[in-house]
């Protein structure tokens, strides 16, 4: 196996999880919170979809999904069209709502351009630096590595809102 096969299975991993916790799930559940100022279901899968989305783009050199397939219009935020949910404030939170589809058809087509990037890459790429801001500078490996546990470090927490209200 190669080491791109492994990021394309943590990440489609992250996507099983997405549908298991979007599966059935009413919009009233989407934004519940355990407690105030606590993040909801809605912005957690939204986040994790848009930071994938973000930062695949910015290492493939690509427009974002969020914006070639309109889905920032779709979902009519009051952000600017870069944000990520990084950096937000609870009240921000509280803005991320729509129905389920829309998060889930949202996720699904950022899953499949990042699989696509994913397969044109070879193990020897992992080891481009694109970002030199840090020290020591970011491989694409260790960017993608980010991006995965981010996003499962995100859903698990959906997961965990969504059994909190069963």
């Amino acid at each position: 196996m190669r080491s791109i096969d492994v990021l394309a299975d943590g990440l489609s991993r992250v996507q099983e999880n997405v549908h298991a916790v979007l599966d059935g799930i009413d919009e009233e559940r989407l934004v519940w919170q355990p407690a105030p100022g606590a993040n909801t279901i809605a912005w957690l899968v939204w986040h994790v979809t848009r930071v994938q989305d973000a930062q695949v783009a910015d290492v493939a050199g690509t427009e974002q999904v969020w914006r070639t397939g309109g889905w920032y219009e779709r979902f009519a935020l009051p952000f600017a069209a870069d944000a990520t949910g990084y950096g937000h404030h609870p009240d921000d939170v509280i803005r991320v709502v729509g129905p389920p589809d829309l998060l889930l058809g949202y996720h699904d087509e950022t899953h499949a351009a990042t699989l696509d990037y994913l397969a044109r890459l070879s193990d020897a790429d992992l080891d481009r630096i694109v970002d030199t801001r840090w020290d020591p500078p970011v491989t694409l490996g260790v960017r993608l590595v980010s991006i995965v546990d981010d996003d499962a470090q995100h859903i698990g927490q959906a997961a965990y809102l969504r059994g909190l209200q069963l």
